[in-house]
């Protein structure tokens, strides 16, 4: 079995890696040759700590396998460790071996990234100038980056629940030369391309937000009860997700299916825009929203490239298992 260990993935992985393995990924799932199995997601009664295991097959890239992992929100005050933790582990498709064990934790912020980012590169409208940011976590950092590689864009607004956090993606405004507002909710009305990215159960994004033309990516609901935005909104906006399956239970659009604003035939696979089998964006007045619940195939994808590379550059542990 190989091992990548945490601290090897920074130089392995880098967020144009993970674009196009994300990318291909969803292309994928659209056209059939992957599939994700059932998420498990469940509270254990300790430290207040969501923990589960995402997972499928890649019969396109030969991805077997399955991340382990969830969130302890307690981790960065107690323990000094970042709240998110997960461990991918890949398995031969051939013949059920397991094949490697993956360091998750940049890999999963690398991956979630680059979803956002490819939602942006296909959903966007080519003139957005304004990038506004909803979270100012740790998360929300790899986010921005990414984000800023897609479109030419000239100003970072952001809005946190704590504005004490907002230096956190000024800074990577700032890195990449664009000024940086710190703006009420309203003030995102502004916005071209909009992330959020908080872990709330409650919407704080509403539907009056968002202006006509707007791309927002909802990064942030990966659990039954989870919701980011106003379920009117979606029924403003063209809706596209990485699995609809995990969507309407899971994501953003499980509030609005819920309402019965919309319906499951509403919604529709990114992947079917990157293969050309949807036309994506049509107006330049639409709203198009991109529900980024998190695809165990999107962790399988990454992982696999990183265990390449590690054995490319001889940074890869082998133990007999």
């Amino acid at each position: 079995m190989i091992i990548v260990p945490e601290k090897e993935i920074a130089g392995l992985m880098t967020r144009a890696d993970a674009f196009t393995a994300v990318e291909q990924v969803f292309a994928a799932m659209s056209r059939g040759d992957a599939y994700n199995f059932p998420v498990i997601r469940e509270a254990i009664g300790h430290e207040d700590a969501l923990y589960g295991f995402k997972g499928g097959f890649d019969k396109a890239g030969m991805a077997l396998g399955l991340k382990a992992g969830g969130y302890w929100p307690n981790n960065l005050e107690k323990h000094g460790v970042i709240n998110h933790q997960s461990t991918v582990f890949l398995f031969d498709p051939d013949t059920g071996k397991v094949r490697a064990m993956v360091g998750g934790n940049l890999l999963t912020a690398l991956r979630t990234a680059a979803a956002s980012s490819v939602s942006i590169k296909h959903l966007a409208r080519k003139d957005a100038k304004v990038m506004g940011m909803i979270g100012a976590g740790h998360q929300a950092t790899f986010q921005l980056r990414a984000a800023l590689e897609q479109r030419k864009f000239e100003k970072v607004i952001g809005w946190n629940y704590h504005p004490d956090m907002l230096p956190n993606i000024e800074k990577i405004a700032d890195e990449a030369g664009v000024p940086f507002e710190a703006v009420p909710l309203e003030g995102m009305v502004e916005a071209d391309v909009v992330i959020s990215i908080t872990s709330t159960f409650a919407p704080s994004v509403m539907a009056d937000h968002i202006g006509a033309g707007t791309h927002i990516a909802c990064m942030g609901t990966d659990t039954k009860g989870k919701q980011e935005v106003e379920a009117a909104l979606l029924a403003r906006a063209t809706v596209f997700t990485d699995e609809i399956a995990q969507s309407i239970t899971i994501g953003e659009a499980q509030h609005a299916v819920g309402a019965g604003l919309i319906q499951e035939s509403d919604v529709h696979e990114l992947g079917a825009v990157i293969n050309g089998t949807h036309p994506g964006r049509t107006s330049d007045d639409e709203i198009t929203l991109f529900d980024g619940t998190g695809v165990g195939l999107q962790d399988l994808a990454v992982a696999a490239s990183v265990v390449d590379l590690a054995i490319e550059k001889g940074v890869a542990i082998e133990v007999d298992f």
